[in-house]
């Protein structure tokens, strides 16, 4: 194995065995819910926005190792940006994962741990769950959020 694939793995299992910015956030402004009912995935984002940036963030919910340390490394990666980056850092999150992107293409830092799920077209929805129940979250919808 290379040595960046095994810093990859290193980095998921991190943050899947203490995954960052876990829990209920207090005074949450926004929040939504996802679920992935094709390996059982659930979670939840609340979100602190004041005006255009994301003043704070959290999830909690139970899931894969993917699924978890994908949250984990979305709420460090988002945490501060405004909203619009953090539209477009979604999309490139997103172009990366699901193989329409050269990875490397944008510099996504620790969130390029995952993008070996795109060798793993099921491991693509435990991505970037977290990804869509945040947008979910961003464009205060109600509906409970899945991948499918």
């Amino acid at each position: 194995m290379s040595d960046l694939k095994q810093l990859y793995q290193e980095v998921i299992l991190d943050h899947y065995r203490k995954p960052r910015n876990f829990g209920v956030l207090g005074a949450p402004r926004c929040e939504a819910a996802g679920h992935n009912p094709l390996c059982g995935d659930r979670v939840k984002v609340f979100l602190r926005v004041d005006g255009e940036r994301v003043e704070d963030i959290a999830f909690e919910g139970a899931g894969c190792a993917i699924s978890t340390a994908s949250a984990s490394l979305m709420t460090e990666a988002v945490k501060g940006k405004s909203v619009a980056d953090v539209k477009t850092l979604f999309s490139r999150f997103r172009d990366m994962v699901t193989g329409n992107e050269v990875v490397g293409a944008y510099d996504l830092g620790k969130l390029e741990a995952l993008a070996g799920v795109r060798d793993l077209p099921v491991r693509v929805k435990c991505a970037t769950l977290a990804w869509h129940t945040l947008q979910a979250a961003l464009d205060d919808q109600d509906e409970l959020v899945t991948t499918e």
